[in-house]
């Protein structure tokens, strides 16, 4: 029986320890396909899941994310810097950067701003990257159950802009050179407390509290519980990974003025 408790009052620090791992080899294979392993930047880095990964191949990297709440309680981690600032705005200077990522938060961007200072911070043949994952899937009875608790009654609550997140940014202009991206997917062993402490974290469920469905969220936590068993157990979840990729292009030399030979 699950434990009598808002499972759903969540903060930044909650966030940080519940939200889902980024697989290695993500990372990895940021910095085979950049130009250089000098520095990435992380946009919208949350509480540096992506961020501190990437410092594993990078010598630096630079999470920014607009939430100070979020950069309070990001990983530290050596090479790592973080800094409270926004999409549009970049704190980098020019053509610096052999990778750039976004992952879970490029449908809160303003686009063509975003993508005019990505062009500004990077040098040639940068990697660019907009990642998401997908929809979690459960197995069997509890699978079931989430998909209804997702698309039916906490539905309702997501913002316009998820849908980008679901259908992996498939809809959205991406002026850069497309690339097609690695098959890779974000699978976690939990327990009930792991994946009800996740749930909380969403926007959606957010959302729902403040306009007082408490009963809504408190009945999913009942059912997930008792279809869970032990709360100890730990339960296979996965998210496949969807990722808009890109390089920024290397200008071309201009062509040099032809000069006459000889005189007449």
């Amino acid at each position: 029986m699950v434990e009598k408790r808002n499972w759903f009052d969540q903060g930044g620090q909650s966030y940080a320890q519940f939200r889902p791992a980024y697989p290695e080899a993500l990372a990895a294979f940021f910095a085979a396909a950049a130009p250089a392993t000098g520095l990435a930047v992380d946009v919208g880095c949350g509480n540096g899941q992506l961020t501190t990964l990437l410092a594993r191949h990078f010598a630096q990297v630079v999470g920014v994310d607009p939430s100070a709440d979020q950069i309070a309680h990001a990983k530290p981690a050596s090479g790592v810097a973080y800094a409270v600032a926004r999409a549009e705005k970049l704190p980098l200077a020019d053509g610096v950067a052999s990778a750039v990522t976004a992952a879970q938060s490029a449908h809160w961007f303003d686009l063509p701003t975003f993508y005019a200072e990505v062009r500004r911070i990077a040098r040639p043949g940068a990697v660019v990257a907009l990642i998401s994952y997908g929809v979690l899937v459960l197995e069997g009875a509890l699978g079931a159950r989430f998909q209804r608790f997702y698309s039916a009654e906490i539905g309702p609550f997501w913002p316009p802009e998820r849908k980008l997140v679901d259908n992996g940014y498939a809809g959205i202009d991406f002026p850069f050179a497309e690339c097609p991206p690695p098959e890779l997917a974000i699978v976690q062993s939990w327990n009930l407390g792991q994946f009800l402490g996740y749930v909380g974290t969403w926007s959606a469920v957010k959302k729902a509290r403040q306009l007082g469905q408490e009963a809504r969220l408190a009945a999913f936590a009942d059912d997930i519980a008792a279809l869970w068993g032990d709360p100890a157990g730990q339960r296979r979840v996965t998210w496949p990974l969807h990722m808009r990729l890109g390089q920024v292009e290397v200008k071309k030399p201009s062509s040099p003025l032809l000069v006459s030979a000889g005189s007449s």
